[in-house]
């Protein structure tokens, strides 16, 4: 059975044939020898065809494609071309080497034809991957080194890509630092309290509140200065006036020492950074919560943010908790206490970080681990749906929710819980309605937007019309002065051209009467000179 060989390039796709696998007898060893030798091993494999990529962004799709196990019409065009042609319902007298099993599978079961991937082709195709430059003539040195390292990076790239709204990395991120800096907050405010009760140790016992210490530190500063006009601003800080009152009674009757300038005002600028550190740690719960209620919202109503950010930090990622069974999710962070359990053969943990959700503190002491059970079971489920579902919606959250309230209530008073497929399905038809909701608000919102576009124009019609008005009659007044001024003119000139009419007639006349009078006058010449003859 003839063999052949499909190498993916990073330049394009080529087809080889094996031949003389006899004399080798499909030896590995052999094949791995023969492989260094390019003389020994062109005898044996042969290109048959070769197709290249059309751009660099074909090469990626057709990578991406065969990563992922999947034929593109491109690649399966090339194999039937270059291949010899099956008859159907016949096996094919041919075998095709891939370097990817999923790739072959498909192949197979496309084509019909039979792909094989194993270590003798491998071997194969590594001799293939080392003198193919050798193989194709018209690559020039250089050409393949820069085509393997643009795809490589496009590749990395178009792989790293993900969705800025979805990114957990910066939960993680978030939740650690969150930690971090409670740590830091508390141990800084200690140390405020430490150094200001050198001062006004009685403020200790009057407010008991890291950062409101911080900000009455901060607003007293010599407590020698303090009198009945600060008690307003002690009372917006601390929220009680007779708080307000006792701290500046305690000020006037301290025990304390006195403090320099100098040493006050580095208490000061101390306790000024504490409440820095305070505030930005409010903000960042704030940022957590809302980076939790775009990345994982389902998991966020279930159990909590913070909880739900313990979770996929310790996870590592959504990902990665989403792959967990309910088991492991029940005990993750309690790793020590289960290996300590495993080897000395004890006890095993019942829970671990889902422990700190209020779920587990309301249930009774004999209950805690059915309810940790329970409620690692649907955090598994939140977590699935959050990391999959295309649409981000808190609906199977609450509903999880919901089925873990009832099942506080059946282990307290025996009230039966809802079956979980009756809650999935009510889920589900909530989450439909909204999408039929959303569909529907979009062309009310599209006809919105053109009745006020068309209000708009009718609102600018009687003004534009009046201003066309205005104009029109600008026009036909000057169009009428224009005709005025024409036919003052043409009058003009017919009397002008009647005046010439006139005149020619009158020298015409006179010319007549003037012929007429000299005849006249011949006439009566002639007759006289005939009377005196």
């Amino acid at each position: 059975m003839a063999l052949y060989l499909l190498y993916e390039s990073s330049s394009g796709y080529a087809l080889f044939q094996a031949q003389g696998l006899d004399e080798i007898g499909q030896n590995t060893e052999a094949v791995r020898n023969s492989v260094a030798d390019l003389n020994r091993f062109g005898k044996v494999v042969q290109l048959t065809a070769f197709q290249p990529f059309e751009s660099a962004i074909d090469g990626l799709n057709q990578c991406n494609s065969v990563s992922e196990g999947l034929m593109t019409d491109e690649l399966r065009s090339f194999l039937e071309l270059n291949l010899p042609k099956v008859k159907e319902g016949k096996k094919s007298k041919f075998s095709l080497g891939v370097a990817e099993p999923k790739l072959g599978s498909h192949i197979s079961e496309t084509m019909k034809i039979t792909c094989q991937s194993g270590e003798f082709v491998l071997e194969l195709l590594r001799g293939v991957r080392l003198h193919f430059d050798k193989f194709i003539k018209d690559l020039k040195p250089g050409d393949l080194e820069k085509a393997q390292l643009g795809l490589a990076h496009s590749y990395s790239r178009a792989k790293v890509k993900f969705n800025v709204n979805r990114v957990d990395n910066m939960v993680i991120q978030a939740i650690f630092l969150l930690d971090t800096l409670d740590k830091d907050i508390n141990s800084f405010s200690m140390r405020v309290r430490e150094w200001y009760s050198w001062h006004f140790p009685e403020l200790v016992k009057i407010v008991n509140d890291n950062y409101l210490y911080a900000r009455v530190a901060k607003l007293i500063e010599d407590k020698s200065k303090l009198s009945e006009e600060h008690i307003p601003a002690l009372t917006e800080i601390l929220g009680d006036e007779d708080k307000a009152k006792e701290t500046v009674e305690a000020g006037k009757a301290s025990m304390g020492q006195d403090l320099t300038p100098v040493d006050l005002i580095n208490v000061q600028l101390f306790a000024q950074r504490v409440m820095d550190l305070a505030e930005y740690r409010k903000n960042l719960y704030d940022y957590l919560v809302t980076k939790m209620n775009d990345i994982a919202p389902n998991l966020a109503s279930l159990i909590g943010e913070v909880v739900g950010a313990r979770l996929i930090s310790h996870a590592g990622s959504l990902t990665n908790l989403a792959k967990c069974p309910s088991s492991t999710l029940q005990i993750l962070g309690a790793e020590k206490a289960l290996f300590r359990a495993l080897k000395t053969r004890g006890n095993t943990p019942k829970y671990g970080l889902i422990f700190h959700s209020s779920f587990i503190g309301r249930a009774s002491a004999k209950n805690k681990g059915r309810m940790a059970r329970y409620l690692a079971n649907k955090c598994s489920i939140a977590s699935r749906i959050d990391c999959f579902a295309e649409r981000g919606t808190t609906v199977f959250g609450e509903k999880l929710r919901e089925q873990v309230e009832e099942r506080l209530e059946f282990y307290d008073k025996g009230v039966a819980p809802r079956k979980n497929i009756d809650v999935m399905k009510s889920a589900i038809e909530t989450t439909q309605n909204k999408d039929v909701e959303m569909e529907e608000a979009q062309p009310v919102e599209a006809s919105a937007k053109k009745s006020k576009k068309k209000k708009s124009k009718s609102e600018d019609a009687p003004a534009e019309a009046a201003k066309g008005d205005a104009l029109e009659d600008a026009k036909s007044e000057k169009k009428k002065d224009k005709r005025k001024k024409e036919q003052g003119h043409g009058a003009e000139e017919m009397n002008g051209i009647n005046g010439d009419v006139a005149e020619q007639d009158g020298t015409a006349k006179k010319k007549k009467k003037k012929s007429k009078d000299e005849v006249a006058a011949a006439s009566e010449t002639k007759k006289k000179r005939k009377s005196k003859e």
